[in-house]
């Protein structure tokens, strides 16, 4: 099975040789570019590119460059879609960073510098979170509401549509391989979960796929910069259904909120989103549990093979939490067709059991 998923780009620890060459064309002097005073490494998240502030010169002003050779078509094409669709948001009032420069033949592109506060950083000094992710709620709905208009979706780098490609091969095989078997070890037979994720590809396929999807909306990539809600790594964009997103939001293992959150925002979403989408709140709600579950098996998956394949140990404290998310789904969805995917869940015990938890004692 091939995922792009799966593609272990190595996410270089210098900057490109090339760079400062771009850079010096963006107007800033190539001995910057080579100068750590100047060009400073960001912290590195779950993505192959490479993020750094860059002061220039005696000016206070810093710009951030990420750095994406385009080493194979997966990178000029992630590349291509991050510059189009962010200047495409920019363009629909979309609070996204302003893109100043691109050289898509080095892999470089200059941005606005949004600061160092994400979301998941900013709720941890308020006694009360819900107030803010309000907020972002608003700005999420101008996402899917504005910015679907005049959308092209040849920018897309993946697929131009949520579907069954994504929902399957992305995100249910990705979980199956990634965390079943490459994090928990699972070895014995999967094939009985096949139906189950053929299950969620049907109830999920075509339904209110109109709107305009993040497909990365959680609390890393919102950011909080001068009081204001920006957003960050929109580049696997698309069209599809305004629940993935809400979903994406509120099942967070980044913060953690707790099931009367998760409910008050789901609720206050569809009365936001009522005079914006042509939707009745029991047709968002009748497929909004699976996606919530697509997007909660991608996690794991993502989570897992960060931790296991790319070394990046941080992300395994929140394998946890999502997994109990998964099985509190599960549970709560009482869909029988998705059974052997609950039965499984449920059996994992002992060793495994053991693993998936030790990060929590």
């Amino acid at each position: 099975m091939t995922c792009g998923e799966f593609e272990d780009r190595k996410t270089p620890v210098e900057p490109p040789p090339d760079l400062p060459s771009s850079l010096s064309r963006f107007g800033i002097h190539e001995s910057f570019g080579r100068d750590s005073r100047y060009l400073i490494p960001l912290k590195g998240d779950g993505s192959s590119r490479c993020f750094f502030r860059m002061k220039s010169g005696n000016s206070l002003e810093t710009f951030i460059v990420m750095s994406n050779p385009p080493v194979d078509k997966t990178a000029l094409l992630e590349n291509l879609a991050y510059h189009r669709i962010g200047r495409h948001l920019k363009s629909r009032g979309v609070p996204v960073p302003e893109i100043y420069y691109a050289d898509h033949q080095r892999g470089c592109i200059v941005l606005e510098d949004l600061g160092d506060t994400s979301l998941q950083e900013y709720i941890v000094r308020l006694d009360d979170p819900l107030p803010v992710f309000e907020k972002v709620l608003d700005v999420l709905l101008h996402l899917q509401y504005e910015g679907v208009e005049g959308f092209d979706p040849r920018w897309c780098c993946q697929t131009p549509r949520y579907d069954r490609t994504v929902m399957v091969l992305l995100e249910a095989c990705y979980f199956r391989e990634a965390f079943l078997r490459g994090y928990m070890g699972v070895t014995e037979d999967l094939g009985r979960l096949e139906r189950c994720f053929l299950h969620c590809a049907e109830v999920i396929s075509g339904r209110l796929n109109f709107c305009l999807l993040h497909r990365d909306f959680q609390s890393r990539n919102i950011m909080i910069s001068n009081g204001r809600i920006r957003i960050i790594d929109w580049q696997s964009s698309r069209l599809g259904p305004p629940g993935y997103d809400l979903a994406s939001l509120v099942i967070d293992p980044y913060t953690g909120l707790n099931d009367e959150h998760r409910t008050f925002l789901i609720e206050t979403y569809l009365a936001k989103s009522g005079e914006k989408f042509p939707f009745r709140a029991e047709d968002f709600m009748a497929i909004y549990p699976y996606l919530a579950l697509q997007r909660n098996m991608q996690i794991l998956g993502a989570f897992a093979y960060l931790s296991m394949a790319k070394g990046k140990k941080e992300f395994e404290v929140y394998i946890a939490p999502a997994f109990k998310r998964l099985k509190a789904q599960l549970e709560e969805m009482e869909d029988k067709a998705l059974f052997p995917l609950l039965e499984l869940v449920r059996g994992i015990k002992g060793a495994s059991a053991g693993k998936l938890f030790k990060k929590q004692n």
